[in-house]
């Protein structure tokens, strides 16, 4: 409690210039739609100085990985569980950090503690903001809104309402309906941050495993990798919320690819597995999917309209070519596990050099060329 006390909301007054017509202009010249946004300008910089260095690397992924922690610590069932993105995690160091399916999520937490401090912005504020800073760095993202305005909470979110990696398909669409009636599409669409993420504590041999083969790059490989045959581990086997992965061998990162429990099954699941390989290759339908998703977790446990929008200040995403999806090297449609039918074939691809390069025919299940439909169950 003394914590929450040394961080009571503080308030968005700041020095700023009115301009009836369009907004204010802070005291940096730039202008905005609201003055309360103007304290968020010197801390992006802040953060991509000498937290992101303006890279989409393990800094950015983990405070990524902290907007969904933060937001998901809500029930509608139960108004006590916790008040969502309200920066619980933050207030709450000693307490959320601790629950298993935070594990290693304390690093985040402690970068993020001294920019708390240092800026007249609330704990909820920071930890969204800061993921939306951070999201700028990867090429593919898009742009995220930005509301401002969230109070602080007075007290922590209950244990068990982040879902973890070996929960059914069941029980993570389940927790999601009751955080925020998110839609089993919805779902799919914010798994789309795990296209750069890495994992350090899946398996305890290993650190910085990554879910696709371009960690680094906000792109549809994760749609597609989820979707290929295991072959192998990474690391160790038998490891809670794991299962084989398709390239198990490092290629151009520190570790081999690992697959999560959760992410094969809901590729694989008749409620998900059309929206998640309606994806593949469908770069500007996902990053606008993961938007529009982003914006409603980002607000869970607060009253929209007394929220201000302050997308203005969130950096524009670094520009970069991001190259369609493609079969990695020595993958090929045979590779595929496709479960049921979907409205859409499933895309043309190439192959990545290093393999014979192939195009594959546009298909549907079961048509000829294409991959088996049968449920491989995990490894």
């Amino acid at each position: 409690m003394a914590l929450t006390a040394a961080f009571a909301l503080f308030s968005f007054a700041t020095s700023v210039v009115a301009v009836p017509a369009s907004g204010a202009v802070c005291p940096d010249g730039t202008r905005v739609g609201n003055a309360a946004c103007c304290p968020f300008i010197p801390l992006a910089k802040d953060l991509q100085e000498n937290l992101f260095e303006h890279e989409c690397g393990e800094d950015a992924h983990e405070v990524i990985r902290l907007t969904f922690h933060d937001a998901i610590a809500i029930s509608q069932k139960d108004p006590h569980a916790g008040g969502g993105a309200d920066g619980s995690m933050l207030l709450f160091p000693t307490i959320e950090p601790n629950f298993n399916a935070s594990d290693g999520i304390d690093d985040s937490v402690n970068n993020l503690l001294p920019f708390l401090a240092k800026y007249k912005v609330s704990a909820g504020d920071l930890v969204q903001f800061a993921g939306a800073v951070a999201l700028s760095n990867c090429p593919g993202a898009p742009k995220l809104e930005f509301m401002a305005g969230r109070p602080n909470k007075t007290f922590a979110a209950q244990d068990g309402l982040i879902p973890v990696p070996e929960d059914s398909v069941d029980k993570i669409l389940s927790r999601f309906a009751d955080a925020g009636n998110f839609s089993p599409f919805e779902v799919v669409s914010l798994l789309a941050a795990h296209t750069i993420a890495r994992a350090d504590h899946v398996d305890p041999n290993i650190s910085a495993a990554p879910f696709d083969s371009t960690p680094f790059t906000f792109d549809t490989q994760v749609f597609l990798e989820v979707l290929l045959k295991g072959v192998g581990f990474p690391g160790s086997s038998n490891n809670v919320g794991e299962v084989s992965s398709p390239l198990p061998l490092s290629k151009g990162n520190d570790t081999g690819e690992m697959r999560l429990q959760s992410d094969f099954a809901l590729a694989r699941d008749p409620r998900t597995a059309c929206f998640w390989r309606g994806f593949v290759n469908k770069q500007e339908f996902m990053a606008a999917s993961f938007k529009q998703a982003m914006a409603k977790l980002a607000v869970l446990g607060q009253d929209r309209n007394k929220l201000i929008d302050c997308s203005d200040v969130v950096p524009s995403t670094v520009q970069a070519y991001v190259k369609p999806a493609t079969f990695p090297a020595t993958k090929t449609a045979k590779d595929l596990e496709l479960v049921g039918k979907c409205s859409e074939p499933f895309p043309s691809l190439a192959t990545d050099h290093g393999a014979q390069e192939t195009l594959i025919p546009h298909c549907q299940n079961g048509g000829q060329n294409c991959p088996s439909v049968e449920f491989p169950g995990p490894a």
